[in-house]
């Protein structure tokens, strides 16, 4: 299995990001544009996708929306557009975290590592979860809704088996952003209520009038078993 597909259309970039990796022990595969991108997930497994923002045609925004209608592979953005609204943009689309241009390697390594290992690595006391018509699977990492597969972003995963795994109890905003960005992320807290956002709206019967999620307000949120 390829650990990492890059999406880079930059050619050197992409052969000397594909280089760099390879020494560090992944297994690379890199392509050009965004059309190949999904033709190459079409028929291929993969880990982690490192994606370029700025793509010809079809942009790295566009890329992680069509890949988020089926997988939730952790999506890495790589990108000189690092302002606010281009991050929430991007995270409104489903990515896990963002790069900068031009690109330190050892971030990016810490930042491919710490995805990696939260995806892939975490061990669970209690496999299977339950909550009303929700079914968390720790092992699988699938969410499941009155029987059937919900696909979430790797972020939207972490954040919702934090919540289900505290039910009743009111969890700081602080708290939760820590826990699954982290206190040296570069993200802003702003993404946090993005991504409440896009869970509502993939778990809730009403989104805007939510029942498992429940904003508590000036402080955080809460979640309740229905």
């Amino acid at each position: 299995m390829t650990d990492i597909l890059l999406v880079e259309d930059h050619q050197e970039l992409n052969e000397l990001m594909r280089m760099f990796l390879a020494r560090e022990g992944y297994c690379v595969h890199g392509v050009s544009s965004g059309e190949e991108a999904l033709l190459w997930l079409a028929d291929h497994r993969v880990k982690l996708v490192i994606l370029d923002v700025s793509l010809p045609e079809m942009d790295g925004f566009a890329v992680c929306a069509r890949i988020r209608e089926y997988s939730g592979t952790p999506v890495l953005f790589l990108s000189a557009r690092v302002d606010k609204e281009d991050k929430l943009n991007g995270f409104m689309q489903g990515a896990d975290d963002y790069v900068e241009k031009p690109v330190d390697m050892d971030i990016l390594c810490a930042k491919i590592r710490a995805l990696l290992v939260r995806s892939y690595s975490l061990k669970q006391d209690n496999p299977v979860m339950h909550s009303g018509g929700l079914t968390i699977d720790q092992a699988a990492k699938r969410v499941y809704l009155d029987h059937g597969e919900i696909t979430l972003a790797v972020k939207e995963y972490e954040l919702l088996l934090l919540l289900a795994g505290n039910p009743g109890k009111t969890l700081h905003k602080e708290y939760l952003f820590n826990q699954i960005w982290g206190m040296d992320s570069d993200s802003e807290y702003q993404t946090l209520t993005v991504h409440i956002k896009m869970l509502r709206d993939k778990i809730e019967e009403d989104p805007r009038n939510p029942r498992r999620i429940q904003t508590v307000w000036g402080i955080g949120y809460r979640y309740e078993e229905i």
